[in-house]
């Protein structure tokens, strides 16, 4: 087999070279020269008609087939299951149970026809893995291979329902002379093993390793490839993990899949909303509870504040799990529109369990749970608050806030503190519900509690 030749290609102005150099011949830019696979031969016409066109509404479909992991929270972070031909980028720290997750999913597909590639790992070592974690991977079929001509031999002849590549960056393909887990190396592996989940139907896993940043290694196009990209997240000082999906062509982006890590692996955690909720004995003044929204699944998770007196001329300014810059806007609108003064004080944010939190109907929690902590003053057992904090100091409705409001009563909560606007027209068994349009009004509400 004749070895296709190679290109090097500029990422910023798409200049071709033959060869590498440290600076881009035509832009003079430096460190953008990537090696690609250049064309076989010279590119012709095609002799004939154009293709013809086809009206969208009259294309068919059919309705997709879900195949069912057999564990609930990845079905939930897919869609509902995987898709014939999906491929699924997964990253996440070292050691954080990517590869034992996909492990434990292989295994529990017992009438599906698996294969699990290991590019990291030999067939004695995950063999190894699969008697500690107490799995029956009769079924489970290995392969110990790095190169990806053999690899997509091997898929062709074995032609699998659901395949594990574990991880892209230890692939290369002899049609490139760079080394494994380069930029040109990874996207050209990414993009062959995509083609082929396509052409022969197999549901695809593939892992990637992670920078120091958190983003997945390799180009940026990597993603772009792939239907769905999950991120396996959480603290390594703490047994649970998150698996969150940032991106899905066959279901709802920023869906959340939670998992607790023991001896016999990952275990999927039904009710996540107490793994995020302190257990107090009595109740702690700066400790609130947020109605969250993670992807369609309300959750409840514990907003905590500390505000204390600054030793230094510039308060600190401090959140885990929220985003930083907010809590500044919104410590600037308490001081202006509900006259809570904390120019003097450090403010401490954190979401308990390591949980992020992006959507801004946490706005309300973080402004109560400031106001807690710093009148020293303890919020009501049994209560919720969500809803968002404009500058100009009115609350904000939630999206779906009904749902939260449901979620809040089976925990059995009593007490909501939410948006006029997502006040439901009937009642909620057992939770007593206080709407306000505005932040001073939520802090009076608080006080009157």
């Amino acid at each position: 087999m004749k070895k296709a030749k190679s290109a090097y290609v500029c990422s910023d102005c798409g200049a071709t070279a033959l060869q590498w150099f440290g600076a881009c011949p035509s832009c003079g830019a430096a460190g953008t020269l990537t090696e690609t696979i250049s064309e076989r031969g010279t590119v012709r016409r095609a002799a004939g008609a154009a293709p013809g066109s086809v009206p969208l509404s009259e294309v068919e479909t059919r309705e997709l087939e879900r195949l069912s992991t057999g564990i609930g929270e990845l079905d939930r972070v897919l869609g509902g299951g995987l898709v014939a031909g999906q491929v699924v980028l997964i990253g996440g720290d070292p050691g954080i149970g990517k590869s034992t997750l996909l492990l434990q999913t292989l295994a529990a597909l017992v009438n599906a026809k698996t294969l699990y590639i290991s590019g990291e790992e030999s067939a004695e070592q995950v063999a190894l893995r699969a008697k500690r974690l107490a799995l029956d991977a009769k079924s489970v079929q290995l392969i110990a291979e790095i190169q990806l001509e053999r690899i997509a031999a091997a898929l062709d002849a074995q032609r699998p329902e659901v395949a594990v590549v574990d991880s892209i960056q230890t692939l290369w393909s002899e049609a490139l002379q760079s080394a494994p887990g380069s930029v040109a190396q990874v996207r050209e592996c990414a993009a062959q093993l995509a083609r082929h989940a396509k052409k022969s139907g197999t549901a695809l896993f593939i892992i990637g390793h992670v920078t120091k940043e958190g983003a997945i290694a390799g180009p940026r196009v990597l993603e772009h490839i792939v239907d769905t990209v999950l991120y396996f997240e959480g603290d390594p000082h703490s047994s649970f993990r998150l698996v969150r999906a940032v991106k899905n062509r066959f279901g709802a982006v920023n869906e959340l899949g939670v998992f607790a890590m023991t001896d016999k692996g990952l275990r999927a955690v039904a009710n996540p909303s107490a793994l995020f909720l302190s257990q107090h004995e009595k109740n702690v003044a700066g400790s609130c509870v947020l109605a969250t929204l993670e992807g369609t699944r309300p959750m409840l998770v514990e907003i905590q504040a500390l505000v204390d007196s600054a030793h230094t001329p510039n308060p600190r300014r401090l959140s885990v799990g929220l985003e930083q810059n907010r809590l500044a806007m919104l410590l600037a609108v308490l001081h202006r529109h509900a006259g809570i003064v904390t120019w003097e004080q450090d403010v401490f944010v954190n979401a308990v369990g390591g949980v992020r939190i992006g959507e801004p109907a946490a706005d309300l929690a973080v402004c109560l749970s400031i106001v807690s902590s710093l009148t020293d003053r303890a919020i009501r057992d049994k209560t919720v608050v969500f809803g968002e904090v404009g500058l100009a100091g009115e609350v904000r409705p939630a999206p779906r806030g009904q749902d939260r409001l449901r979620e809040a009563a089976k925990l059995g909560f009593q007490t909501a503190i939410l948006p006029r606007a997502n006040l439901p027209k009937g009642k909620i068994e057992g939770l007593e519900l206080i709407g306000v349009e505005r932040v001073d009004q939520a802090v009076q509400a608080l006080r009157n509690l």
